[in-house]
């Protein structure tokens, strides 16, 4: 076998020059810093064209990101699929489409559309959500509800009352005799609905019984219960405010019924999931649903192709083919990946090519560290010495060609907004590079550190007043590239590149040759 890569992602950790607020520059990193100014290195774009989202404008996330660096090359990612299917029209002459309208039609019932309300283009856009709306009136539709899950993570941390006044402006400029468009719940994303990894089902058991059932606390509007979320709760960010339903005289505007239609508006997959099961299976032990309305389910994306969830979609998925995975099995070269829960999808499924089965049961090995159930910036340290203690049980067994693992800390605290904790876990992070780069040395291995985006490197930013608040979202910034080998073979070409360059890089470093299709390599 060839000598051993390790490939180690920093999640979230990018490269920015600007001191201010930069979580990742403020650490101590001394093995970092010391393999940045002696191994070959270079900067790589993880956002923007270079993943597949539409424009340089939209900020990277750790899905396109490990799908860019599993599969080697660029496929149209997320929001620039839903803006294709919506502006060809193709979305409306599909069969679900029709299928969720035409119930709505037949029964007089509601039309609900239940997501995050932003505009960071990682798991929604809200122009999405406003063009249905607009066709679903169109189309004869006379009822709208929609159960808004407020952002301030992928969007100015406290931005949440910008799009509830957006939304409900287009709605009221729709709503007449004969069309009736309201919010009808929500609540913040970290305390509602969007759990993932099955990490925590009481967020989905809360989101389920606002949504669905319309039990919480009623509030006249959702501007209202935002206010007063943020009165009782000083400083409290988007993604934390409590759940709330929408009432009049003490009834739910918008609870969910027998013979309604529901879409999940969101198009990433990860914190979609588990919301996607609560409707499609008719057995669920998770938690008690108290009841399941008979409603016509349908989500943006099919979230899980393997699984088939949701079993009804709006726009088809990338379809993923010719990734690093296939070629290493293809040349019998035993692979392992590791993160902790809060990542472990990232390093399998995400960089599989959204494929939850292994391409060999025999060459793919995968471990999964749990994470812990608290907030992140209460230890900001999160797993990675145990995912550590992994890696260098795999480098020492001397079973793996290829070993690749995801440090979530600089994306998992990063959203927090806590920057001290920020600092943490990115120096929590290089403590572990050092134990990697000594065992990387006694094993003969090639080490590759880079990251998937930038986020804890910018945790500040000023608001439209000027004022200096958390910024919780991921960043534009390019990532870093390093290459260590002890007998220093390599060098990097020239160039520019991105995340998706890394694949043909980990080919050329195995002697393997790259599928044609792919980004180049970036070594000499």
């Amino acid at each position: 076998m060839k000598k051993p890569v390790v490939l180690i992602v920093m999640d979230g950790v990018g490269i920015r020059e600007d001191s201010f607020g930069n979580a990742v520059a403020a650490a101590n990193t001394p093995t970092l810093d010391k393999l940045m100014q002696t191994c070959p290195y270079t900067m790589l774009k993880a956002h923007g064209t270079a993943v597949g989202l539409p424009s340089d404008d939209d900020m990277g996330n750790s899905e396109v990101g490990h799908n860019a660096l599993g599969c080697g090359q660029v496929y149209a990612q997320g929001a620039m699929l839903v803006n294709n299917s919506i502006g060809s029209g193709s979305m409306y002459t599909s069969e679900t489409w029709n299928l969720l309208l035409e119930n709505v039609k037949t029964h007089h019932s509601s039309l609900h559309f239940i997501g995050l309300l932003s505009d960071g283009n990682v798991h929604s856009n809200i122009a999405h959500l406003k063009a249905m709306i607009t066709e679903a009136k169109k189309e004869g539709a006379g009822k709208v509800r929609v159960h808004v899950l407020l952002d301030g993570r992928d969007v100015p941390a406290q931005s949440a009352l910008d799009y509830i006044d957006d939304l409900e402006s287009h709605m009221s400029s729709l709503n007449d005799g004969s069309f009736d468009a309201r919010i009808a719940s929500g609540g913040g994303r970290m305390k509602i609905t969007m759990d993932r990894y099955e990490a925590d089902w009481d967020m989905v058991k809360r989101g389920w019984e606002i949504h669905v059932l319309g039990v919480g606390d009623m509030y006249d509007t959702a501007t209202t219960a935002i206010l007063k979320a943020r009165a009782a709760h000083e400083g409290i960010i988007d993604q934390d405010v409590p759940p709330f339903v929408i009432a009049e005289g003490g009834v739910p505007v918008g609870t969910i019924e027998d013979n309604d239609s529901v879409v999940l508006f969101n198009f990433r997959g990860d914190r979609a999931l588990e919301l996607s099961q609560c409707f499609d299976k008719a057995e669920f032990g998770k938690f008690d649903r108290v009841r399941r309305p008979k409603v016509i389910y349908a989500g943006m994306l099919q979230y899980d192709g393997d699984l088939k969830i949701p079993e009804k979609f709006l726009v088809n998925p990338p379809d993923i083919h010719n990734t690093l995975s296939e070629l290493l099995v293809k040349n019998n070269v035993p692979q392992y990946a590791v993160s902790e829960t809060q990542k472990f999808g990232h390093v399998t499924y995400f960089w599989n090519g959204n494929r939850n089965e292994k391409f060999s049961e025999s060459l793919e090995h995968f471990f999964e560290v749990p994470s812990d159930r608290v907030s992140f910036d209460e230890r900001p340290w999160m797993k990675c010495a145990e995912v550590t203690d992994k890696i260098l049980e795999a480098i020492d067994s001397k079973q793996y060609g290829f070993i690749r693992a995801n440090f979530p800390n600089g994306d998992m605290v990063g959203h927090t907004g806590n920057y001290d904790a920020a600092v943490i876990g990115v120096e929590g992070v290089d403590l572990c590079l050092a134990r990697i780069l000594e065992s990387v040395k006694e094993n003969d291995c090639t080490l590759i550190i880079t990251a998937d985006h930038g986020n804890a490197d910018e945790m500040y930013e000023k608001n439209k007043k000027g004022e200096i608040t958390p910024k919780t979202a991921h960043t534009l910034n390019p990532v870093p590239f390093i290459i260590f080998d002890k007998e220093k073979r390599h060098e990097i070409a020239a160039g520019e590149y991105g995340l998706a360059n890394v694949a043909a890089t980990v080919a050329k470093l195995l002697e393997l040759e790259p599928p044609a299709m792919w980004e180049q390599s970036m070594i000499k």
